[in-house]
């Protein structure tokens, strides 16, 4: 996994009905895009993740997928 300044790291609902978490990956704290990342919520709080494997990386230059 591997991400940049601006990407979105989304995590996905691990529960029927529980909604996809996304945030923005404000700092990338490993060697060569690697985790951890530091990331900002919604809300504006910040925290560092060491995404799993229910996460994935968005890229800026992705469109978004709706469905």
């Amino acid at each position: 996994m591997r991400a940049t300044v601006g990407d979105q790291l989304v995590q996905h609902g691990r529960v029927v009905g529980q909604h996809d978490q996304i945030t923005e990956v404000v700092e990338v704290m490993g060697s060569e895009g690697t985790p951890p990342y530091r990331v900002r919520f919604p809300d504006g709080h910040e925290a560092v993740m060491s995404p799993g494997p229910d996460c994935q990386i968005r890229h800026h230059e992705e469109p978004q997928r709706h469905g």
